[in-house]
């Protein structure tokens, strides 16, 4: 397979594109409360080697692993490069996680360092009074800068580290550090495009999260499989919600931009009613969507200008129905842009190709650089129309991840013996390449010998018209293996039974798919990319 990324590294990358790219946009950031914030290439490169620095006067060592616990913001991205700049790695944690979720990313990745939010600092100083060490302190990142007001009482801050009694956590403040750095990096280390880059863990909305192992090749290699799927140019402005920690913003969103040399326009909280203002006022020409976006944008009051955008790709992740589709594409005057992908797979590995028809409900094809094949229980390829495992084929640590970070095992499992990595998720291939996208392995239940889709269920009962959103999870069943249990949303203002729900799902499935239990809610936990968090529905 030819290697387009060779020994470049996201110091060289950046380094290059911010010396091509000087004068040109590299990100328009709105925060939470409506501050823009703007950087040319140049501009945060000065900020990128200032951070770089910060790390170094700390003793930040090649190899070591620093989380950012942070919002999507500038300091994430400087934080992102200035530590590859240096040789370490990032390891990025989850918004919504508490102290408990924290504690178990920080040990598992053996992390010596931390840049938070203010917002977080409760949890950090927490995980202190557990006995939990930082060797080369806590910085708290964005204090005073339009930051949200938390009741938290503030430690001592410290400039340096060693002014502090060696039995004391040491707390700094991180704007302070970075605005008495120098904008040029005053080290440069040897480094290799098979270095980590950072460990990005996936959302665990079924079970532990595990570290997918992200090379600096990995991460050079998406974005240029992103510029060849959108076919991004540098005049591009590429608009994104997503959490900064999700795969979705850092390999679908990010790196393209940097290797094209576009403009990256960051806004910090999605919401429904501004989102399609932003894309306007901004002028996007590319956004990322997500189900639960598509649909509540949907709902917001039709805006007779709202046609006259420049979006051209609507990037989209998440199955909707065919009418949902439909009737966005319809209001919204843009088509989406189908994928199938994940953190593990580096790339969206089956899309839409950037030229040429679409098929809908269709995922697309296997893109540059992949082969996809369906699979049995035995790694055997099935034939076209059979459903079965998707797997893919790539390079370890270039196309697809190195590894799971300390997981031996579930890296093992991950691969089969001929390198083919096992996505879990189950679809088909018709027989001019298309593929089809079925279900994930998480939401496969066995029930009495039958094998049934959570996912079916959920789109059979957002069919009703009383229905917002669903979601159905397996219980433990002692006669038959597992039962169904269904979580329903209503629409606002409406009111639902279970009863009345049980008697709609007995008339539009089969009677072994309908849920044993059922419960209304007011609402629904959910991941920092908004995905329903499976795992604390009980």
């Amino acid at each position: 397979m030819t290697d387009i990324v060779g020994n470049e590294t996201l110091r060289s990358l950046w380094e290059t594109m911010a010396d091509r790219c000087a004068n040109r946009d590299f990100m328009v950031f709105e925060n939470r409360v409506g501050s823009v914030f703007e950087y040319t290439y140049a501009q945060f490169d000065e900020d990128v080697n200032r951070i770089a620095n910060v790390f170094l006067s700390l003793d930040v060592q090649k190899g070591d692993f620093v989380a950012l616990h942070l919002h999507s913001s500038p300091e994430f991205l400087m934080c992102l490069f200035g530590l590859a700049k240096i040789g370490a790695v990032a390891v990025p944690v989850n918004e919504q996680y508490l102290a408990d979720e924290t504690e178990y990313i920080l040990d598992t990745a053996q992390v010596k360092c931390a840049v938070v939010e203010p917002l977080y600092l409760a949890t950090y100083q927490e995980l202190v009074r557990r006995g939990r060490r930082f060797e080369k302190g806590i910085l708290v990142a964005r204090a005073g800068q339009d930051s949200p007001v938390c009741d938290i009482e503030y430690p001592s801050m410290f400039c340096r580290s060693r002014q502090q009694p060696q039995k004391e956590q040491a707390f700094y403040d991180f704007w302070s550090m970075r605005c008495a750095e120098q904008p040029v990096l005053r080290e440069k280390r040897p480094l290799s495009s098979s270095d980590p880059a950072q460990i990005i863990f996936t959302s665990g909305t079924t079970s532990r999260p595990k570290g997918v192992v992200v090379t600096h090749a990995n991460m050079i290699f998406s974005g240029l499989y992103g510029d060849w799927e959108v076919s991004l140019r540098g005049s591009d402005r590429v608009l994104s919600t997503m959490p900064a920690c999700h795969s979705n913003f850092q390999l679908a969103a990010l790196m393209p931009v940097v290797t094209a040399g576009a403009t990256i326009i960051i806004v910090e909280k999605f919401s429904a009613h501004r989102f399609w203002k932003q894309v306007r006022h901004y002028r996007a020409t590319v956004i990322q969507l997500v189900a639960m976006m598509l649909r509540t944008v949907m709902l917001q009051e039709v805006d007779p200008e709202e046609k006259n955008h420049c979006v051209r790709e609507a990037l989209y992740f998440i199955s909707v129905s065919d009418e949902e589709k439909e009737a966005f594409e319809e209001r919204f005057n843009v088509k989406i842009m189908n994928t199938y992908g994940s953190t593990e797979s580096i790339g969206w590995v089956l899309t839409d190709p950037p030229v040429g028809k679409r098929m809908w409900p269709s995922v697309g094809r296997a893109g540059l650089s992949y082969e996809v094949r369906i699979a049995d229980k035995n790694d055997n390829e099935l034939p076209h129309g059979e459903t079965g495992e998707i797997q893919v084929k790539g390079v370890r640590g270039r196309t697809l991840m190195l590894e799971y970070l300390n997981n031996p095992k579930a890296t093992e499992e991950t691969f089969s013996a001929d390198g083919w990595l096992k996505t879990g998720d189950q679809g088909y291939q018709d027989d001019n390449g298309w593929f089809y996208f079925v279900d994930r392995k998480s939401n496969m239940v066995k029930r009495a010998g039958e094998n049934i889709s959570t996912s079916e269920i959920e789109k059979i009962l957002e069919e009703h018209p009383l229905c917002a959103e669903a979601a159905v999870i397996g219980v433990e069943d002692p006669i038959r293996d597992m039962a169904l249990k269904a979580f329903v949303l209503p629409v606002k203002g409406a009111k639902l039974t279970p009863e009345e729900v049980e008697e709609y799902c007995r008339k539009h499935m089969a009677s072994f798919k309908v849920p044993s239990f059922f419960e209304i809610v007011s609402e629904f936990p959910r991941t920092c990319s908004m995905k329903i968090e499976k795992k604390l529905l009980k």
